[in-house]
């Protein structure tokens, strides 16, 4: 599965990696998630970073481990978490256009086995449009915290 969303948001580049970038200030400005426990903090490198999250999903808490693979300070972070037979990448972006910021966030999900191969083809229809939903929440979110 490969998504892709964005919204606008009135700030700065900065003020727009400070909210996105306090994983430990998540629970506070995104509904969907209730708790976060990070794990190693790598100082001013992002890279590294590891935490636990739990949210809700389809109405029920779900917990991953992630972690920063990929980062360029005012730009965007790249995580990685593995779970459930399957590898899921996301992207968080800052872009500009035609002098508007916009936050974006890529999903990627990859099955490798063969349960999780199975339960992508017959179900993965209807988490696409529920995971695209969610994560437009989130940036939602993140923007009604920064716009005030």
């Amino acid at each position: 599965m490969n998504l892709k969303v964005e919204v606008p948001i009135n700030a700065t580049k900065e003020a727009i990696w400070n909210v996105i970038t306090d994983i430990d200030g998540a629970p506070d400005r995104i509904s969907g998630i209730e708790t976060v426990e990070v794990h190693h903090h790598p100082g001013e490198d992002l890279v590294g970073l590891k935490w636990t999250e739990t949210r809700i999903l389809f109405g029920k808490s779900a917990t991953e481990t992630m972690w920063v693979t990929e980062a360029e300070k005012n730009k965007y972070y790249k995580t990685r978490a593995e779970s459930h037979g399957a590898i899921y990448t996301s992207i968080m972006r800052i872009d500009e256009k035609n002098g508007q910021n916009f936050l974006g966030m890529e999903f990627y999900s990859q099955a490798q086995s063969f349960g999780a191969k199975f339960m992508a083809t017959v179900l993965g229809p209807l988490f696409k449009g529920a995971t695209k939903k969610a994560l437009l929440k989130d940036l939602e979110d993140i923007k009604s915290h920064l716009e005030g």
